[in-house]
């Protein structure tokens, strides 16, 4: 495909893309919002934690619909953008970044759904059958169709997590993304495996700046590379920053106006009064 072809299917797809990166951002936010709501244990203790599950099936079942929605979305988002990345950079590695991002969303989104069935089952025949001891507690919790999908959400987690930094840091160098949006990115797969603070605030940040930036709306400017359908790489340094073509838009985009011509005869920064070539008077007669 030719960068105009490109460049026009973008403007085609454009609005679908920004309605899924939104619904990305705010799907992975409520999802977590969702689940933290309600009754929860203070104590790792596995009969309490069935019994409250048990109170809160509602709550797990919509939150892990969220999640699945937020994850299709996020793997979407992220084709799209590699999409966009290989079709002005053809030789990006690694290339199957995409497929990445795609299996990672599809693990999650089962296994969200699968992990939050699983233990609202285990949860109700742990209260409507037996004694209610640790040893039941212990041997639902141990069964296959339990323990499997709780794994598999953390390869899930693992496979997004690498696509995020890939993509966001392909993307930033070939100047699809602005360096904040690059690093954002970077930093919100990192935390997609690390989780420092349990809302997902810069991953959900980050899908809505991406939504922002789709719809051609970027305060400081859309970076060149999308209306040019080739790679603009970011200077490296400041020497080569007057080089670059200004961004598309306003804000820092405006190209900076042309020096005013130095008037005839003005010293220059570096003359003095002995360097300048004196002048002859004329005589009076």
């Amino acid at each position: 495909m030719k960068a105009e072809e490109r460049v026009a299917y973008e403007s085609r797809v454009r609005t679908r893309q920004v309605v899924i990166a939104a619904a990305a951002g705010i799907l992975v936010m409520a999802a977590v919002l969702v689940q933290i709501a309600g009754p929860h244990v203070n104590v790792n203790e596995q009969t309490l934690g069935l019994v409250t599950a048990s109170k809160r099936v509602g709550l797990d079942l919509t939150g892990a619909v969220l999640s699945a929605l937020g994850s299709l979305a996020l793997a979407w988002t992220l084709w799209y953008l590699w999409g966009c990345t290989k079709a002005r950079e053809p030789n990006v590695r690694p290339t199957f970044v995409g497929y990445l991002a795609i299996a990672g969303g599809v693990i999650a989104a089962l296994s969200a759904v699968g992990s939050a069935v699983a233990s609202t089952v285990a949860a109700h025949k742990f209260v409507t059958h037996g004694l209610q001891t640790y040893p039941e507690a212990n041997a639902l919790l141990h069964r296959v169709w339990v323990v499997v999908p709780n794994v598999t959400v953390y390869l899930g987690a693992l496979f997004v997590a690498v696509a995020l930094v890939m993509v966001s840091l392909n993307a930033m160098r070939i100047g699809l993304l602005t360096r904040f949006l690059g690093y954002l990115g970077i930093i919100a797969g990192v935390l997609t495996i690390i989780p420092i603070v349990p809302i997902p605030i810069v991953e959900a940040y980050f899908l809505l700046a991406l939504a922002y930036l789709f719809s051609g709306r970027w305060p400081s400017g859309v970076p060149p590379a999308w209306a040019s359908g080739r790679s603009e790489p970011w200077p490296k340094t400041q020497r080569e920053r007057p080089a670059r073509e200004p961004l598309l838009g306003r804000g820092r985009g405006r190209p900076a106006p042309e020096p005013s011509p130095e008037p005839v005869g003005a010293q220059s920064p570096g003359s003095t009064r002995a360097t300048t070539p004196k002048r002859k008077r004329k005589r009076r007669k």
